[in-house]
């Protein structure tokens, strides 16, 4: 079982931000809400501090905790599910917009919601997808704002481009493994 935990805000407020896009990405891997699977009528739930989808072989959950304390809903989801092989998805600064790099135990890099769930979990023995969404390093804006707006128009023509390439990967990685999925959309 695979436990695919999207990485964002809630509220409406930070919906489209930058710091959503593994929001945006389970959005995408879940089956329509209307859409009748094997348990019947598929709906998230509100549950181990998260927005929680349960589908045959892997979980779906967008923390309800606020970016920074992300490792909170991870570590509660776990408590039931210890061994559900955990994949997270995130924003990344230090990558290009459009750039999709996939990893396994590896440090936090300066995010803050990946540092917040090795440090709950005590270990960072999982799987990232880090989404590049550029740098603000043109020294106009501070990190901690650039990240909470919103895409312009053209920007998001390459987001949508990117939420659906990961969406492949994580397909990739359920079927098929980590390094298959590594090899194809690593670049």
């Amino acid at each position: 079982m695979f436990l695919i935990m999207g990485l964002g805000n809630p509220t409406k407020k930070y919906e489209s931000t930058r710091h959503n896009l593994g929001f945006r990405v389970l959005d995408l891997l879940a089956p329509n809400p209307n859409e009748v699977s094997g348990a019947g009528l598929v709906r998230w739930e509100n549950k181990y501090n998260s927005e929680f989808l349960k589908l045959d072989d892997v979980i779906l959950a967008k923390p309800q905790t606020f970016m920074n304390k992300s490792g909170e809903a991870v570590k509660e989801i776990l408590k039931f599910y210890p061994d559900a092989q955990l994949v997270v998805i995130h924003d990344d600064l230090d990558f290009p917009l459009g750039s999709i790099k996939i990893q396994k135990n590896s440090s936090g890099a300066g995010h803050n919601g990946v540092q917040n769930i090795i440090e709950e979990l005590g270990s960072q023995d999982f799987i990232r997808i880090r989404l590049g969404i550029d740098s603000p390093a043109r020294g106009q804006i501070p990190s901690e704002d650039y990240v909470l707006q919103k895409f312009s128009p053209d920007e998001e023509i390459t987001v949508t481009q990117t939420l659906e390439k990961t969406k492949d990967a994580v397909e990739l990685i359920q079927t098929q493994g980590l390094e298959i999925a590594q090899s194809r959309y690593n670049g």
